[in-house]
């Protein structure tokens, strides 16, 4: 293996880590987005199950305040680009939760493309490790050949 050879490995190494952050951080963005779903569906679950409407509403910071909800079965859903429509409860979960459905397919599919780059990456690393070992042989093999000549 020539030193050309090593570098353009190096250089495939180097983008499929690039690669693999970005993907990683795309499964951290869905993750994030299922966790929110599912605490949606949690909360409509308990404003509907709330039987004076009355629901903690958490407002950051680790802070709460009880409040009444005054129609608990109209829910305000965004669907996408920015697209607002009212829901009943009942199908703002059904939403959610088919939502929550494809974003585990998704996160699937990254987590596999993920796994195989990442297979790839270890590939790489041992062609790379194996050329450097091969150079390493032939300079020694190459000074002993030299302190031969010199005895």
């Amino acid at each position: 293996m020539d030193q050309r050879e090593l570098l353009t490995l190096e250089h495939y190494l180097k983008q499929y880590g690039q690669q693999a952050e970005i993907f990683a951080s795309q499964l951290e963005l869905m993750e994030n987005g299922r966790m929110e779903a599912l605490a949606a569906v949690e909360a409509l679950q308990g404003i509907s199950d709330a039987d004076d409407g009355t629901v903690l509403l958490q407002i950051g910071g680790g802070a709460s305040v009880r409040v009444k909800v005054l129609e608990p079965d109209k829910v305000l859903l965004n669907i996408g680009a920015d697209v607002i429509v009212e829901r009943t409860n009942k199908d703002a979960v059904e939403f959610l939760k088919d939502r929550i459905i494809e974003m585990e397919a998704s996160e699937k599919k990254v987590v596999e493309t993920l796994d195989r780059l990442r297979t790839q990456m270890n590939e790489i690393a041992k062609r790379i490790e194996q050329g450097y070992q091969q150079t390493v042989q032939a300079e020694r093999g190459a000074q002993a050949a030299m302190g031969d000549q010199d005895e």
